[in-house]
């Protein structure tokens, strides 16, 4: 069983966890499956605004198809997030995700 069969499986008794379904998206990239990989990253952050990790990575993938407007929302509500957390680290690599974009 690969990597992905084996998260899809334990996603099966627990398929609102955070955590898997992002495991899971970052494994959709490295095959090329940006689309459910978006899918999976929405998905999360509708559900836990708070899950801060998505907000990069689903930033960095619709930068890569050519989204940029939407990665740029994508970062600012992330950082936005950020703040009401306390999390500086995270803040930051998001600001300057951000401002690599916008500059």
């Amino acid at each position: 069983m690969d990597r992905i069969e084996r998260i899809k499986a334990m996603l099966a008794d627990q398929p609102a966890d955070n955590f898997l379904q992002h495991a899971l998206a970052l494994e959709q990239i490295k095959i090329g499956n940006d689309q459910e990989a978006r899918l999976l990253f929405e998905a999360i952050l509708q559900r836990d605004p708070s899950y801060i990790g998505s907000y990069y990575h689903l930033a960095k993938l619709l930068e890569r198809i050519g989204d940029e407007a939407s990665a740029i929302s994508v970062y600012e509500k992330g950082m936005e997030a950020c703040k009401k957390a306390g999390d500086n680290h995270a803040f930051g690599e998001l600001r300057g995700a951000y401002e690599e974009l916008t500059m």
